[in-house]
């Protein structure tokens, strides 16, 4: 990836709803560079916008990260649908993918309003799954001080910084 592309990424990732014009002055480039390589950038897929909300604030309570182990000679590819259905309707769902770690073989983000929302949520889950994943939960507190770093992508941008200079 080029140099000004990771520029761009990174400062959009700081701040997306900034003028090309802006962004061009942050990072040393003309104006009609910054409108093109970000419309490149959008139509390759590698960006996409959407806001980072503040869950506590929005009256969420916990976050809860799924981990699953699936028992192979009952689960198949076949099932890859109903997992999809299962996650179309329960939007609070924000991440799910495969992997491999902690015993586990699949990994779920998912957003709760409070405890009680949280146990239905499990409930239909282990109702739907429970002949085919044995499933864990490691459950994340939004309320008081235990979040240490908000969800945010803003360090990240950073990171991305670093990434483009010369080593």
């Amino acid at each position: 990836m080029k140099d000004v592309e990771l520029k761009l990424i990174s400062e959009l990732i700081k701040n997306s709803r900034r003028s090309d014009r802006e962004l061009a002055k942050a990072i040393g480039i003309s104006q009609p560079t910054v409108s093109r390589v970000r419309l490149r950038l959008e139509k390759e897929g590698l960006i996409d916008y959407s806001a980072v909300p503040n869950l506590a604030k929005l009256g969420f309570e916990i976050i809860a990260i799924i981990l699953g182990t699936r028992n192979f000679e009952k689960h198949s590819q076949s099932e890859l649908p109903k997992a999809t259905d299962f996650i179309k309707r329960h939007p609070n769902t924000i991440f799910v993918a495969s992997g491999l770690g902690l015993g586990g073989d699949s990994l779920g983000i998912s957003i709760h309003k409070n405890f009680a929302e949280y146990s239905k949520f499990m409930q239909e889950l282990k109702a739907e799954w429970a002949d085919i994943m044995n499933v864990g939960t490691f459950l994340i507190s939004l309320k008081g001080n235990d979040v240490i770093q908000p969800l945010s992508f803003k360090s990240f941008a950073d990171y991305l910084k670093k990434e483009e200079e010369p080593k």
